[in-house]
């Protein structure tokens, strides 16, 4: 039987695995899913994503399942229950920006927008099909992702610098940087 090749960050880890293979490079468009997204995506930062993975349930029971109306309201008594929350990364910084980024959300429907047209713009709403043949060839940041984080830091957003904007831009299928020998790569090219 043929082993099935996956692109290499994916390693070993299960979770991983079933994230890479489900997840990521499929294009999002669910505008609440995408809050969530960029949420955590911020809340990586300096931090390896597995690390998120893990606490991703912990995360979605902490921040309400992300549901901007609630998280709009958070005041510093739920700031105080989140910085003690143990199922998610404690720093102030982060779950600041996640109550900001919320409310910044909140600011852009009520301005008649959707989170994902206000996203998708950067890529003319399709996925960019990349051709990578290794990890090493790929960026850390595009012009997409660097206007996409002057964009969204315009909006009001925090975390959302443009390392981060082309995580999240892979993450939701804007742009598919499965390598070519992936088993992914070919059906998301479609």
């Amino acid at each position: 039987m043929k082993e099935i090749v996956r692109c290499a960050w994916s390693g070993s880890d299960p979770l991983y695995i079933a994230y890479h293979d489900e997840e990521w490079g499929v294009p999002e468009h669910d505008d609440q899913k995408l809050l969530e997204k960029i949420i955590l995506d911020g809340a990586q930062a300096g931090l390896s994503w597995i690390t998120i993975l893990r606490k991703r349930e912990s995360y979605r029971k902490a921040f309400d399942r992300f549901d901007p109306q609630k998280m709009g309201r958070y005041n510093q008594r739920k700031i105080d229950k989140l910085m003690n929350d143990p199922g998610i990364v404690r720093n102030k910084l982060k779950v600041n920006a996640a109550i900001t980024n919320a409310r910044a959300y909140l600011s852009l429907l009520e301005a008649g927008k959707t989170f994902d047209e206000t996203l998708w713009q950067f890529t003319n709403g399709r996925t960019i099909q990349n051709h990578w043949n290794g990890t090493k060839q790929i960026p850390a940041e595009t012009k997409e992702s660097q206007a996409m984080s002057k964009e969204l830091k315009r909006l009001g957003f925090k975390f959302v610098g443009p390392t981060i904007c082309y995580a999240f831009m892979q993450a939701i299928g804007m742009v598919n940087d499965h390598t070519v020998d992936c088993w992914r790569y070919r059906p998301l090219s479609k």
